[in-house]
């Protein structure tokens, strides 16, 4: 059995919130569940600290008081904390406003998007059972066996934290991380825009003229009507259904039954919004199919992007930082293309790889073979083979 409290009221919340801004850090995870919601759907929060561990249950209490520890000074330390942060802002309106995420400090320690058991062993010498991971979160009580999961999530992230910071320090790459965690903390979550929902469907992206307008039309309804119910976007129609009633361009009941995938039983409103979205896009010019998408690299600036995504790919191991980190491919696109907001011109991306392929696409340096197949950027010296 866990040594885990296990919080279901206001009154146990408010020693957890006393108990962790007495702190200087505290660690945090989240069980959720999105199969069968538009929102991810809380189910445990997990949060450790100097002298406690709870386990808070987001069924029983309301947890908008937690957001007193989220907007402290006290450093959340999490672990792949992109969902975390998302399922904490909806529930409380907030992320934390500092974090360290552990799987990206052991990225600049050369590890390649680590899971926790893997982070775990490396840097305290504990392994984590798999657990059910993949269990009903939902369901009370909880088993045993599920609480010590949970606990187990948090019980070391702490002293896993302590052991990669150390070894950041050694190497001078602390501040690397702290940067990169920020960014994180700062992306842009919550709803996504129901204009642009047609671009994530691959049939409506290729659609022309009026199939195409109506697509963009007919997936934003999706979009709305599916936050608004907290259902799966596929719930409210399939794709396969939308790029048809899209190509179809039904103007009433009966148009619209007969195209494929779509529920002759749909309720008389829920028609009647359909074939509206359908007329909206009918008289509505077609998107362009590249509008809001990245351009496409030039031709000639291909066989660049291949030579570097080798070069940064080798650089990535011998300084034993994780290549997803230093730049991917789409990073090294958009250095080449000269957008304002590459990443590879700023920070510490610039100062190890950004500076020498500015060099390199300057003519003031070249790439040369240093044996064993290894790439090097060199300063260019202009004299002839012959």
């Amino acid at each position: 059995m866990t040594d885990a409290r296990f919080v279901t009221s206001a009154a146990e919340l408010e020693l957890v919130c006393e108990g962790v801004l007495a702190c200087d850090s505290y660690a945090i995870d989240t069980e959720f569940h999105r199969e069968r919601t538009y929102f991810p759907r809380l189910a445990l929060v997990q949060v450790a600290w100097d002298g406690g561990l709870a386990l808070i249950d987001p069924l029983a209490v309301d947890l908008r008081p937690f957001a007193a520890v989220l907007d402290s000074d006290v450093l959340a330390v999490l672990h792949a904390a992109d969902q975390d942060l998302e399922v904490l802002e909806l529930a409380c309106g907030d992320v934390p406003r500092r974090i360290f995420d552990t799987q990206i400090g052991a990225g600049f320690l050369g590890l390649g998007t680590p899971s926790l058991a893997s982070v775990y062993e490396r840097w305290c010498g504990v392994r984590l059972s798999k657990g059910p991971r993949m269990t009903d979160w939902l369901q009370r009580p909880l088993t045993a066996e599920q609480l010590d999961y949970a606990s187990n999530d948090v019980r070391h992230l702490l002293a896993a934290r302590d052991a990669i910071v150390s070894d950041l320090d050694v190497r001078g790459r602390t501040q690397w991380a702290i940067d990169e965690c920020e960014i994180l903390r700062t992306r842009r979550r919550g709803r996504r825009d129901p204009d642009e929902a047609w671009r994530r469907i691959k049939e409506a992206r290729t659609l022309r003229g009026n199939a195409r307008s109506v697509a963009r039309s007919l997936a934003a309804w999706r979009e709305r009507r599916a936050a608004d119910l907290d259902l799966p976007v596929r719930f409210v129609l399939s794709d396969i259904a939308l790029v048809s009633v899209a190509q179809a361009a039904p103007r009433d009941r009966a148009s619209l039954d007969a195209v494929r995938g779509v529920d002759r039983s749909i309720r008389e409103e829920v028609a009647s919004a359909m074939l509206a979205a359908v007329a909206e896009g009918l008289a509505a010019p077609a998107p362009p199919a590249d509008e809001g998408a990245v351009a496409p690299l030039e031709r000639d600036l291909r066989p660049a992007a291949a030579l570097i995504s080798a070069w940064v790919s080798q650089l990535a191991r011998d300084l034993a930082i994780d290549t997803a980190l230093l730049a991917t491919r789409a990073d090294i696109e958009s250095f080449l293309r000269g957008d304002d907001d590459a990443r590879l011109l700023v920070g510490w991306r610039a100062e190890l790889a950004g500076d020498p392929l500015r060099a390199l696409l300057a003519g003031q340096a070249a790439v040369a073979f240093a044996g064993d197949g290894e790439l090097v950027i060199e300063q260019r010296s202009n004299l002839p083979l012959a």
